[in-house]
């Protein structure tokens, strides 16, 4: 390991070492061991929880506009350091160079469009019926937040909570995944050489269970703001209930992805194929359950499997990859049995199905055609490269399909009938639904499910509004 552990961020200072555990850092293209993260202990959470409370009142108090300045000029370094930021991401989590560092100018999207956020929260004069009152609507902060972050977009998802955060006037305790831990340093880097005053953001790294219920139950937060599966969403919202601790929590998904007989097939296999390989599968808006209608059945399968087995999947660091690794080898044995269990269910491998070499976690790009409701990849998310296809017959019928299951985050649909594409807007029960399109997340956009799949929303407009409350001022004159 490395003699210099990646170090949790706390009041402005790094901490590693002083009898703290460490965890190694792996890579999954290669197995091997690229250095140590330092494990915080319960004083370092509490440190942590203090600085953000004692950093709330001057971070509230400073103007808008320099809060938007200092973001601004966050973004902008982050775009800088782009291709660093893309060597992280690419070597801890096994996302592909090109994607990878694409991932850094989104999050400095993230960071400016936060940034115009922050000039933009208004409150309002309201019309009063009593004589001589004026009544106001003002905006506030709503205080320390606790955020926790997933593997799959180690930069995207920290750089989003804090920047939406920041610009509302809240500081905040983040602890991103222990499994990409160097690109979120690096961003707690830019952000204290951006000028950023200490306390405001501090990040740990541990023990997921106790950093969270220590954060939870200490009284200082007033904010969660959680992006990860669904069991582990449901208990931080437990912990936080007896706080009264607002949540934003985007879940897990399950995307129920519908082609119907007037299709564009040829635009919409090697679309979705592309977008099935994005990040190996491991996104909570992936398409994974693809209903296809009986009548292009067959074609849209064939043009599909075509697409998956041209995509090139290797070394994420090499010219021309266009798939690396699963994460780690649990998401791979994941994968595997979820395999296996539908094949014995009587589904058939149309391509992939297996791990690819014996070192990293390689899994080939899978379509289990034919799968049966019954196989567990028809009701749990797969999170990994493998769809399951199924034909419908109508519409009637593949809404009840597509609804059927407790997840409501992403849905995709391909017709080119205006009657059907309303009636999906109108009928599925998901927070995001791509029509003819994939591109369903934007710095301007909300980005949120529903059902199991969580509720609020982070991006555009809503995003910086679940960090403020709202005060009524009635004032006689």
């Amino acid at each position: 390991m490395s003699a210099q552990p990646i170090g949790l961020f706390v009041a402005g200072e790094w901490r590693r070492g002083g009898g703290r555990g460490e965890l190694a850092r792996v890579n999954p293209s290669t197995d091997e061991v690229l250095g140590a993260l330092t494990v915080a202990e319960v004083q370092d959470v509490h440190d942590a929880l203090e600085a953000a409370r004692a950093a709330f009142p001057r971070w509230r108090a400073t103007p808008a506009v320099e809060r938007a300045t200092l973001l601004h000029k966050a973004g902008a370094a982050i775009r800088a350091r782009a291709p660093e930021f893309g060597q992280l991401i690419a070597t801890e989590l096994g996302n592909v160079l090109p994607a990878a560092t694409f991932e850094a100018m989104v999050a400095a999207d993230v960071m400016d469009w936060s940034a115009g956020e922050a000039r933009r929260i208004y409150g309002r004069v309201v019309p009063s019926r009593f004589p001589f009152t004026r009544q106001t609507v003002l905006k506030e902060p709503i205080g320390p937040v606790f955020a926790a972050c997933p593997w799959n977009m180690p930069l995207i998802f920290p750089a989003r909570k804090i920047a939406e955060a920041l610009a509302a006037g809240c500081t905040v305790v983040i602890k991103p995944a222990e499994e990409t831990p160097a690109t979120a340093a690096l961003l707690m880097q830019v952000l204290h050489d951006c000028g950023l005053p200490p306390g405001v953001v501090n990040m740990l790294f541990g023990r997921p269970d106790m950093v969270s219920r220590t954060a939870l139950v200490s009284g200082v937060i007033r904010k969660l703001s959680f992006t990860g599966s669904v069991p582990v969403g449901k208990q931080l919202a437990a912990l936080a209930a007896p706080q009264l601790v607002r949540c934003t929590l985007e879940l897990g998904g399950h995307a129920p992805t519908i082609v119907f007989d007037d299709a564009d097939v040829d635009v919409a296999a090697p679309l979705l194929a592309e977008r099935k390989a994005r990040v190996s599968g491991q996104v909570c808006n992936s398409p994974t359950r693809f209903y296809v209608q009986e009548g292009v059945y067959e074609r849209f399968r064939e043009r599909f499997v075509a697409a998956l087995q041209s995509v090139r999947v290797g070394d994420p660091l090499a010219g021309g990859t266009q798939m690396g690794p699963l994460v780690n080898a649990r998401r791979l044995g994941a994968i595997e049995a979820f395999v296996a269990d539908a094949t014995a269910q009587g589904a058939r491998v149309a391509t992939g199905g297996s791990r690819i070499g014996d070192r990293g976690s390689f899994h080939a790009l899978t379509l289990l055609d034919e799968v049966p409701d019954s196989a567990r990849i028809m009701r749990e998310e797969p999170f990994g490269a493998v769809a399951a296809m199924q034909p419908f017959r109508t519409l009637d019928e593949v809404v009840g399909k597509a609804n059927a299951l407790p997840f409501g985050l992403a849905a995709y649909a391909f017709s080119r009938s205006a009657r059907t594409l309303h009636a999906l807007t109108e009928q599925l029960e998901v927070g995001l639904l791509g029509l003819n399109s994939c591109n369903i997340a934007a710095a301007e956009t909300p980005f949120g499910g529903v059902k199991d799949s969580g509720y609020g929303s982070e991006g555009g407009t809503e995003g910086v509004e679940g960090y403020l409350l709202t005060k009524y001022v009635a004032e006689g004159c």
